[in-house]
């Protein structure tokens, strides 16, 4: 590579490890490097400019409002005592309450921070009180929140069509996630009905008709959101931004007037919440813009590429490196900004070997999940402590047990297209 794109990378690196926020270092470095090169600024303006001019980025907003509004308004609570009903009769019953409930509210958030912070507070004191132990409890939690990024509606699943340069679409993206994520919520419980059975744990107590009633019913009306949004999808009664908007108003109606949960005056407090976190996407995407076009002019993607086919041609073999370097990458680097940046990078190398852009997407987010519940960057993790009130030590030990669910269904996502491509190709072929 030339000393362009070692000083592009490089400062990128400094920054970061000075811990200047991820979206600066990424402008910075690119800045710097256009200095250097002598590389008009002007047009590294527009191409930032340009990239917030798209149509799907306006779907993120309405779903970052639909999940605050539910987190908000007591759908949490009802979608666990849905996935009680379903499963709460189980050995170790609460570990499969919090990992169904898990997959159906991060079905309808789609983030799984967000899952971490509204299943958390109320399934981690119920499993601590009922003699689960606590690195338990929160490693439960938080593997289970993964789904929350593969299971639809997930907005990094947007990211990365708006990444991918129009290669996808996301009601195929939606459709993909479904199986994987299903095996995921699967395969935790599979560990944790074994470690329930080693450990002891107890059934849930059997539930009243009224109870049972009383949850299903409210359940339902839960999941409608997510229903609305990838049926209608789909479906092509509306577009993916129409979607959003409709279930922020769905998620308002049931929490504010059926449920009466969710007042008013919180409303403002979750406007300025939405606006932040949009506000941090959108300069992000603006800014890895920004870099991603200093690296197509540096060359890196293809250097990057070249160097993977000069270790080895056999598509299994390059598949499995590109995995190790997103898994490490994704161990440091929040994760919306790996997909703008890692997408430009490996999304050409996976299709020159065969692999569908789509397959290639649910891979990189279910890689890069795995970073959000591993140190050191670990966000859904730190999350799950802050809620315990516990050390990240403690809890770290315990979630080793559930991150090899997560690798092998990563394989399998990598290696068997019918784990993703089966449902986009029956539905929107």
């Amino acid at each position: 590579m030339e000393f362009g794109a070692w000083l592009l990378l490089g400062s990128f690196i400094f920054l970061m490890i000075i811990r200047v926020p991820i979206a600066f270092s990424l402008g910075l470095s690119s800045l710097i490097t256009c200095l250097y090169a002598g590389i008009p600024l002007s047009p590294l303006a527009q191409r930032m400019v340009a990239s917030l001019e798209s149509f799907p980025l306006m779907t993120i907003p309405f779903f970052i409002l639909a999940g605050h509004i539910m987190s908000e308004g007591g759908i949490a609570r009802r979608i666990v005592d849905f996935a009680s009903i379903l499963v709460g009769r189980m050995r170790g019953g609460l570990a499969m309450v919090n990992i169904v409930g898990s997959m159906f509210f991060g079905g309808t958030t789609g983030s799984s921070v967000a899952d971490v912070a509204s299943v958390g507070p109320v399934m981690i004191p119920m499993m601590e009180r009922k003699g689960y132990g606590t690195d338990f409890a929160v490693s439960v939690t938080v593997s289970a929140s993964t789904t929350g990024i593969i299971l639809p509606p997930s907005h990094n699943a947007i990211i990365y069509a708006v990444a991918a340069g129009g290669a996808v679409s996301i009601g195929s993206m939606f459709l993909a996630g479904y199986i994987p994520g299903i095996l995921i919520g699967l395969g935790l419980m599979l560990v944790s009905y074994v470690l329930a059975v080693r450990r002891g744990y107890a059934k849930e107590p059997p539930k009243s008709l009224a109870e049972i009633w009383n949850g299903l019913r409210n359940g339902f009306l839960s999941l409608m959101a997510a229903i609305i949004i990838v049926g209608g999808i789909v479906s092509g009664v509306f577009t993916a931004t129409e979607s959003g908007a409709i279930a922020c108003v769905y998620a308002l109606l049931l929490t504010m007037f059926y449920y009466r949960e969710l007042k008013w005056r919180q409303l403002p407090e979750i406007m300025r919440k939405v606006a932040i976190t949009c506000g941090m996407v959108f300069f992000l995407v603006a800014t890895s813009s920004a870099f991603g076009w200093i690296m197509a002019y540096q060359h890196i993607p293809q250097t990057v590429a070249a160097g993977i086919k000069a270790i080895s041609t056999n598509p299994a073999v390059v598949l499995l490196i590109i995995n190790i370097f997103i898994l490490i990458i994704g161990f440091f680097m929040d994760m919306a900004a790996s997909i703008l940046i890692l997408t430009p990078i490996f999304l050409p190398i996976a299709t020159s070997i065969g692999m569908d852009p789509i397959q290639f997407g649910i891979m990189l987010l279910l890689n890069l999940s795995i970073g959000l519940i591993h140190p050191p960057v670990g966000t859904a993790l730190f999350v799950g402590c802050a809620v315990a009130k516990c050390t990240l030590e403690s809890t770290v030990k315990a979630i080793l047990m559930f991150i090899p669910v997560l690798i092998l269904i990563l394989l399998l996502v990598t290696y068997v297209p019918a784990v993703t491509m089966t449902l986009p190709k029956m539905f929107m072929p």
